[in-house]
């Protein structure tokens, strides 16, 4: 079961991929990239000239660990803004 988040992370990254990152305090070590995607914000919306124009959002896919216990997290990186989101969390 997945649950959904929105929390800013800090993560660390190494050869364009995320090797770590800090949530609620914990550091957690990617042990694996499960699925890495990209995705233009509001796709489907008609675009005008004079609106900003879609940013890009990397989504990351990981298995990774704080201590023994492995898990798997959705990790987000807003191009626009610079800023980091863990987006899911599966049990």
């Amino acid at each position: 079961m997945s649950r959904v988040y929105g929390d800013p992370v800090d993560v660390w990254v190494v050869d364009g991929r995320p090797v770590r990152f800090v949530w609620r305090g914990r550091l957690y070590t990617v042990r694996v990239v499960l699925e890495h995607w990209v995705a233009t914000r509001d796709w489907w919306r008609e675009r005008h000239p004079e609106a900003e124009e879609a940013s890009e959002r990397e989504f990351w896919r990981v298995e990774a660990s704080p201590d023994k216990e492995i898990g798997v997290y959705e990790l987000r990186f807003d191009a626009a803004t610079g800023a980091w989101m863990l987006s899911r969390a599966w049990d």
